[in-house]
């Protein structure tokens, strides 16, 4: 009889949890969390109340395990990393640094499935707020980097391809006229053969006179 009293007290608690346990706050206040009614604690989770306002899933995650080194794990990549800590080796009792979105109920959760509750209302959490995410002209660094490189090859190939029109479109510039020079051989020949024609001219136009074959005929007859 007794057995069974346990039993429905244990399934009574996991249904029911511990209704009294509520909390509230501002971001950075500290509270501190009790696991009431567990005789021994295994692990913490948290179910967030506006899961949106964090960027997670509806749902619980764990949050702090116990260790048999008698130092609590907790959860590198759960929202409260560096805010979380326990204040005795039994994970009993845990306190938190509290931020925007911490809204939620957190488990306590015994070797025996047994576990507590607590609800936590953190002061300017809504289901107004906004998801957080890329906002307007902010991108994730490692697709900005891709796509930064991606659109330099782009510019470059394009700005290519411009040079190669233009170049092809604009007209050439008329090419310079020859010019004809004389060799030096052949000035020389021209002015030396110059003086001569114009003394064989003088010879040759020079006719004998009227008198001037008499007087070679009358002294050959003498």
């Amino acid at each position: 009889m007794a057995l069974v009293l346990q039993l429905l007290l244990l399934l009574l608690s996991r249904a029911q949890g511990d209704p009294g346990a509520s909390l509230d706050g501002r971001p950075g206040d500290r509270v501190n969390f009790s696991c009431v009614g567990v005789s021994h604690p295994i692990r913490w989770a948290w179910a967030p109340s506006f899961p949106a306002c964090k960027g997670l899933a509806k749902g619980r995650r764990p949050i702090l395990w116990a260790s048999s080194s008698g130092t609590p794990t907790v959860s590198p990549v759960q929202p409260f990393a560096g805010r979380l800590r326990a204040l005795d080796p039994s994970i009993r009792r845990l306190e938190l640094l509290l931020s925007a979105g911490d809204s939620g109920t957190f488990f306590c959760r015994g070797r025996h499935e047994e576990e507590s509750r607590t609800v936590l209302h953190v002061l300017g959490d809504g289901a107004d707020c906004r998801a957080p995410g890329p906002t307007h002209g902010s991108m994730n660094p490692q697709l900005l980097i891709p796509l930064l490189g991606a659109g330099l090859v782009l510019g470059l190939g394009a700005l290519g391809v411009v040079w190669w029109w233009l170049r092809r479109s604009l007209p050439h510039p008329p090419r310079p006229l020859p010019r004809f020079a004389l060799s030096p051989l052949y000035r020389s020949t021209r002015e030396s053969q110059a003086p001569e024609a114009s003394k064989g001219g003088g010879a040759d136009c020079r006719r004998p006179g009227p008198g001037g074959g008499k007087g070679l005929g009358i002294g050959r007859g003498w």
